[in-house]
């Protein structure tokens, strides 16, 4: 592919629509079109943020257009799948909000559809790719600063507001489960901090603790990972308080032979309103260092692999991974059985 990337959105379901495509913008791709009514917030912030991009009246006007060589979706959870295999059966790569699919058969059907396709399926793990904290902590940890990896606790809690959310939000089988999908981007964190190309998953439990009007909603979920040099825990949650000023007081602590990172992603409660604070300490380093400057890299890369076909965004078996192994710990949590996708 040569000249200007341009990309279009199919779905516009989760407010997540809106990053990736400034994210996009901004590494210089060009914003074609989208389809998809979707639930009106995300439909009318990515309106009055692309102004000029317009909106499609059928599908088929992004997918016939062999100008379009990047498809993004947001859909529903349990629609994304098969959005993304249209749009790869069509020439298009994708990026794909998380969870980039709901079931075993999906994920199966994607691995089909890359491997006759040749095409890019990228899950775009937001709580990484959108936070320059976490592009910072990669930095650190390939330069050694913390030594080996052994550990890792991601925490993600987030704010439920019930009353703004679609009915799909609060249905099991439409979002896939709360380890399906808020624990995916712990998940990716945890194999891409430890440098770990697979996992297993040792426990995960789901629970729907406060909430019983909703009863398909699972407001918390836990599991614990482990490969051959390293471990790890998983919290997620829809308990935020009110007052918090941001959704989420979202945490990875990651532990090193020779030291440890903390990233306070959104805020740092009792030290401002600052978002992406990371704490070093190592034998020589006791630091509070602000990475609002650290970057974002995952778009570029990614448009420099729509280009080259490389994979230096995200290892394809990488999206597959980590979607494997949310949505075993979702079936272990759930008392299913524990599958194992083949390679």
């Amino acid at each position: 592919m040569s000249g200007t990337l341009k990309f279009a959105a199919l779905g516009l379901d989760h407010g997540h629509i809106l990053g990736m495509a400034e994210g996009m913008a901004a590494a210089g791709a060009e914003f074609a079109g989208y389809w998809g009514t979707g639930s009106p917030p995300p439909l009318e912030k990515l309106r009055a943020r692309f102004p000029d991009v317009p909106q499609c009246e059928d599908m088929a006007q992004i997918l016939g257009d062999p100008s379009i060589g990047l498809v993004l979706i947001a859909a529903i959870p349990d629609e994304r799948a098969a959005l993304a295999i249209a749009a790869m059966e069509a020439g298009k790569d994708v990026m794909v909000d998380k969870p980039g699919c709901t079931s075993a058969a999906q994920l199966a059907a994607l691995r089909d559809c890359v491997a006759r396709t040749g095409r890019i399926w990228s899950v775009n793990f937001s709580e990484r790719f959108r936070v320059p904290s976490a592009t910072r902590a990669g930095e650190l940890i390939r330069a050694g600063a913390i030594g080996e990896v052994v550990n890792t606790v991601g925490l993600g809690p987030h704010r439920l507001e019930a009353p703004r959310r679609a009915p799909w939000f609060f249905e099991r089988a439409r979002y896939g489960g709360i380890l399906t999908d808020i624990a995916s981007h712990q998940i990716d964190q945890f194999l891409h901090f430890t440098g770990a190309e697979t996992a297993e998953i040792s426990m995960a439990t789901v629970a729907n603790r406060a909430h019983p009007e909703y009863p398909g909603l699972q407001d918390f979920g836990e599991l614990a990972l482990r490969s051959p040099r390293a471990t790890g825990y998983v919290r997620v949650d829809w308990f935020t308080p009110g007052a918090l000023p941001v959704w989420g007081d979202g945490r990875v602590t990651i532990l090193g032979t020779e030291g440890y990172i903390e990233l306070r992603k959104y805020l740092d409660p009792g030290h401002g309103p600052q978002t992406d604070t990371l704490i070093l300490v190592n034998g020589t380093r006791m630091e509070r260092i602000d990475c609002r400057d650290a970057g974002l890299p995952y778009f570029a890369a990614l448009a420099a692999d729509i280009r080259d076909r490389t994979q230096t965004a995200m290892a394809q078996s990488h999206a597959f991974e980590v979607m494997r192994l949310a949505l075993e710990a979702q079936a272990l949590a759930e008392g299913g059985t524990v599958w194992a996708q083949p390679d």
